[in-house]
């Protein structure tokens, strides 16, 4: 087995662990996004209930972030970037810091409805952005 099929599995047995708790805890579910080796999340957009967790995974053999747009998400929701990071400015200022590299993942659970728009801040120029519509 090869280091990216062992880290796969193991986040997806991880995915399991955490979905799991979630559930029993009265939370909502997990969703997971995967960051590709094509400079994309998959899937790009996607919709979820209110208190879903969405997990992105970095599936790619480089580093990707998951930043919001600062003005791309409700106005009175808590803003969410890897690094945890408080606004766009800081995350565009820091790209290391917020770099997930190959198999990690960060996670932010959704609670306030609305569209939130993200973006991978060093390969936002090759189109690696995705909208995630909480309901």
């Amino acid at each position: 087995m090869n280091r990216r099929a062992l880290l796969r599995l193991g986040g997806a047995g991880l995915l399991a662990v955490v979905a799991g708790c979630s559930a029993a805890g009265g939370s909502g579910d997990t969703r997971r996004v995967s960051m590709t080796d094509d400079f994309a999340y998959d899937p790009a957009r996607i919709t979820v209930d209110a208190g879903t967790t969405v997990r992105w995974t970095n599936d790619d053999d480089v580093g990707h972030t998951v930043t919001a747009y600062g003005d791309g998400i409700p106005a009175d929701a808590t803003y969410f970037a890897s690094g945890d990071f408080d606004t766009e400015r800081a995350a565009r200022d820091d790209i290391t810091g917020g770099l997930l590299p190959a198999g990690d993942a960060y996670e932010h659970t959704f609670t306030i409805a609305g569209t939130y728009d993200y973006f991978c801040v060093p390969h936002e120029g090759s189109g690696m952005t995705g909208t995630v519509v909480v309901r």
